[in-house]
């Protein structure tokens, strides 16, 4: 019983990361973002006239700008948040699971589902 329940756990963990795709490059066109995975394939695109301006990506994530809004998708170009630039100010770095944005003095650290992590005083 105890063997079943530790392969059972190792089929639900591989199974967890085949559906999580990682991010390693995006591919700017005029018309397109393509995103591709480690193995260099091809695991999505994302027209700029639908996304905007692309600020940055994670591992699993992207951030556009697109008017006044801040939209943060999946690998696969999913919605995963949409926030309003005067809410969170300018990005200015995108990297592993965090977006960091400026806000007059103050630095804003969000996580990607778009949750405020830390905030703290520009030095």
């Amino acid at each position: 019983m105890k063997k079943l329940f530790t392969i059972l756990m190792l089929m639900l963990t591989l199974t967890a990361q085949a559906q999580g795709q990682q991010i390693s490059y995006i591919e700017e066109t005029k018309n397109w973002y393509n995103v591709y995975d480690e193995q260099g394939k091809k695991i999505g695109g994302l027209s700029r006239g639908s996304i905007g301006e692309l600020k940055g990506w994670g591992t699993d994530f992207l951030v556009a700008k697109y008017y006044s809004f801040y939209r943060i998708y999946d690998a696969k170009g999913k919605v995963l948040k949409v926030m309003n630039v005067s809410d969170v100010g300018e990005i200015v770095g995108v990297s592993n699971n965090t977006i960091t944005s400026q806000k007059g003095s103050w630095i804003f650290t969000w996580n990607k589902e778009g949750k405020k992590i830390s905030v703290r005083t520009k030095n």
